[in-house]
């Protein structure tokens, strides 16, 4: 009897340890993470002292847990705020025994540019909404908020030198999710909250195409003067005319608002999906065309882009364009222009290897399989070939390219509005499958399998879902029968 007391004590000792040293889960992975000896109570987090480094990559960190407080050491504030996400993530995981077994964490990202994209052009989010996934993209280390702000259903900036644009432009769209704009104020409030996590607010105004809700505001800047209708999917051959003066002076005042209202370096100008019907028989946009001796239409968007760029680089910024204006060649685009690559699906990888050809940094953030309102099983506009799951990204995502050509200096993660997915329906596209985007962009550990990577991320839904995010299935195996994407 004595022996069975002692190997059940010896048992229970020896499990309390193996808990005690296990490494935590924290997702994205670091670069090392250490148990040491002892433990931190949870009461002793508070005692956080930050010490500069300048040999610690930028964003990155060297995080201490000790057992009378935490030590953190980084050479940008970015990296002490994500020191400090990480922490939160441990604090969560031990809450229930009362402290942190010390710990020695070194993190640093793989690639500098991790951007989140929102479409609240189609849909209008409330800004409540916007913050609470500018905190999702402070937990999982993304540095950039992409905001889709314009587009065929909806123009959500207000913009003081045109209010049409708003008044008119912002309710376009007939559902009950497709009314509302932001105010210079809103977009303040969402700069200076995103600063405050490590974000940097990207502004996305998209053209020549996706201009329905412009051109009902202001007509005469198409072609031909017409109110185009704006239709619930898709896009039509309504798009700002290259060819009259009035309507380049006009995007160009609209940029000078935006830039003043973003301090970001970086300007999304679109240009993806901009058909040319319009403008092959539109006499000012033949005439420009010929003036400048173009080739033809596509020729004339390059040249289009170029001046919106150069407009760009004289106030010190670069201008970002959806692969499209570069999947053939012509009238050459200015060296402060990035590519944004996303439709693997129609062009592979085209776009990437000319913006590479022609000398442009590039974003990848390829359709497939990047862009989480593709749902795990059809829906709506989306058919077999238009899903995706959390495997599919760990093992097969284009856009997670591994030594890559230099001048790849990041990924993107979207989220598209199109076919109604209001703001009830976004955390089931996001959760779990963001965690492969945000462990991709972020870090340098290439020995998890995707098994151990999905069982840490179901070990971290509960940290996830007491701050609010409601998890989807992550595996198309896991997706019920009679399942509801609304």
């Amino acid at each position: 009897m004595m022996n069975s007391f002692l190997t059940v004590v010896f048992l229970l000792i020896w499990c309390n340890n193996i808990f005690a040293i296990a490494p935590p889960i924290i997702l994205p992975t670091p670069q090392k993470c250490e148990v040491l000896t002892g433990k931190c109570p949870l009461s002793q987090i508070k005692n956080l002292k930050r010490f500069h480094d300048a040999t610690i990559p930028a964003e990155g960190y060297r995080l201490k847990i000790e057992k009378k407080g935490v030590n953190i050491w980084c050479s940008d504030d970015s990296g002490y705020i994500y020191a400090k996400q990480t922490l939160k993530m441990l604090a969560f995981q031990y809450a229930t025994i009362g402290y942190i077994p010390c710990l020695s964490i070194v993190d640093a990202p793989r690639i500098k540019w991790r951007s989140f994209m929102m479409d609240s052009g189609r849909q209008y989010q409330r800004v409540s909404t916007i913050k609470k996934y500018i905190d999702m993209m402070s937990i999982l280390k993304f540095n950039r908020f992409h905001w889709h702000l314009t587009e065929g259903l909806g123009w959500r900036l207000e913009i003081k030198t045109y209010p049409k644009l708003t008044s008119i432009g912002a309710y376009v769209g007939k559902e009950k999710e497709q009314q509302g704009y932001y105010s210079h104020e809103d977009v303040q409030e969402i700069i200076t909250y995103a600063k405050e996590r490590a974000i940097t607010v990207v502004p996305e105004i998209d053209i020549p195409g996706h201009a329905e809700a412009a051109l009902n505001a202001y007509p005469h800047l198409g072609c031909f003067g017409e109110v185009p209708l704006v239709p619930k999917e898709g896009f039509t051959q309504h798009i700002f005319c290259a060819g009259k003066p009035e309507t380049i002076n006009f995007l160009k005042n609209v940029i000078d608002e935006v830039c003043d209202l973003f301090p970001s370096e970086y300007i999304h100008l679109g240009g993806d999906e901009a058909p040319k019907g319009n403008w092959d028989k539109c006499s000012d946009c033949q005439g420009r065309i010929k003036e400048l001796g173009l080739k033809d239409s596509h020729d004339l968007q390059l040249w289009f882009s170029a001046e919106m760029a150069k407009h760009l680089k004289a106030k010190g910024r670069k201008a970002i364009f959806w692969g499209d204006v570069v999947y053939t060649n012509g009238y050459p685009l200015p060296d402060n222009t990035v590519i944004h690559w996303w439709n693997w699906r129609g062009h592979q990888d085209l776009a990437y290897r000319n913006a590479v050809k022609g000398g442009h940094s590039v974003i990848a953030g390829t359709n497939n399989y990047s862009y989480l309102n593709f749902p795990l099983s059809p829906w709506r506009g989306y058919h077999a070939d238009r899903t995706f799951d959390i495997e599919d990204i760990y093992r097969s995502n284009p856009s997670n390219i591994k030594g890559g050509d230099s001048l790849l200096i990041g990924m993107s993660a979207s989220l598209w509005t199109d076919y109604n997915v209001t703001e009830s329906m976004i955390d089931r596209r996001l959760f779990p499958r963001i965690f492969a985007l945000a462990q991709q962009m972020w870090s340098q550990t290439n020995d998890i399998s995707f098994e151990q990577f999905y069982g840490n991320v179901k070990m971290l839904k509960p940290f996830f879902e007491k701050l609010n995010y409601e998890f989807g299935p992550g595996l198309k195996s896991e997706v019920p029968s009679n399942y509801s994407w609304e």
